[in-house]
């Protein structure tokens, strides 16, 4: 746990460990999920049992609501990008054959999109040290990967649902900094879901054979998903992009590919050779030499 920093809440500084560990932990757990069932199905399913927990709290809670049509437009644009494209484009692409290591690595190239583009969109400027540190973690990333041998030939159309989902989760990151409000958590997360659930129930019924085995493991992994990625995950990662800069936090992703690896080690028997520890060490350290940079800021 780091040292309290002044004015910050511990909470926040907790932050980044807690999401680094439900978010990695999300690709092994939806592996076993997408055992039982399809892809959409298992999507439709976690953004409706989410809505069903958020919206009874909405109405005891009666939190403040967004003034503006803007901010509820912004709500619905970051939970089209997280929760309808990030998450639809992933799975499709797990259901068509891509792995979790490519995947994982695919993804971890956000900060590298992040930072190209954080000067211009969010107002950020990324100094030489920062980008020392963005690129030490690319490579501990894609070492891990590479050990495991992760990385297989995959189609062209299915790589590029995987750049798709990249993409999108770039675009959410800078979108949320450039225009989100702070908001609520239990409004953000029930616009948010609910469009995920309104967008995703559709291809869920059209792609989807309906079928679900309501197996143990299935049940687990689902309330994993539920809670740990879409209530505390996403719930934290908007909360870092708000508070901070939004090329940090995204440095974080570069940390996924070496955590899902250790998680999918415990839970999934894969393997784990010396060298992809050592990716984990490089990763950490490209992390840890973003996040302590300095980072001069204008305002757009």
């Amino acid at each position: 746990m780091p040292a309290a920093v002044p004015g910050k809440p511990l909470w926040l500084q907790a932050a980044p460990f807690l999401f680094l560990l439900l978010w990695s932990g999300g690709f092994a757990v939806a592996k076993i999920g997408l055992v039982s069932t399809g892809p959409f199905t298992l999507l439709a399913m976690r953004y409706g049992l989410v809505l069903v927990v958020l919206l009874p709290l909405l109405v005891v809670v009666r939190p403040p609501l967004p003034h503006t049509r803007r901010a509820w437009i912004n709500l619905a644009v970051v939970g089209f990008l997280i929760q309808v494209l990030y998450f639809d484009l992933s799975y499709f692409a797990f259901r068509l054959g891509i792995s979790a290591g490519t995947l994982a690595l695919i993804v971890s190239l956000q900060p590298i999109v992040v930072g190209l583009a954080a000067p211009a969109l969010a107002g950020e400027r990324v100094g030489l040290g920062r980008w020392a540190g963005l690129i030490l973690g690319l490579a501990g990333a894609a070492l891990v990967i590479v050990s495991r041998a992760g990385i297989e030939t995959a189609p062209p159309g299915v790589m590029l649902l995987a750049v798709g989902a990249l993409l999108a989760m770039c675009a959410a990151a800078l979108y949320e900094k450039r225009y989100g409000e702070p908001q609520h958590a239990l409004v953000t997360n029930s616009v948010q879901y609910a469009v995920g659930f309104v967008c995703t129930l559709p291809l869920a019924l059209m792609l989807d054979d309906g079928h679900v085995d309501w197996s143990l493991p299935f049940v687990a992994a689902l309330a994993y998903l539920v809670i740990g990625n879409s209530l505390v995950a996403v719930s934290l990662y908007l909360a870092m992009i708000r508070a901070g800069e939004v090329s940090k936090v995204s440095a974080l992703f570069f940390l996924v590919p070496p955590c899902s690896a250790v998680i999918a080690w415990a839970l999934l028997g894969e393997a784990m050779p010396p060298l992809a520890w050592a990716g984990m060490v490089l990763a950490a350290a490209g992390v840890a030499l973003v996040s302590n940079g300095r980072l001069r800021w204008r305002r757009l």
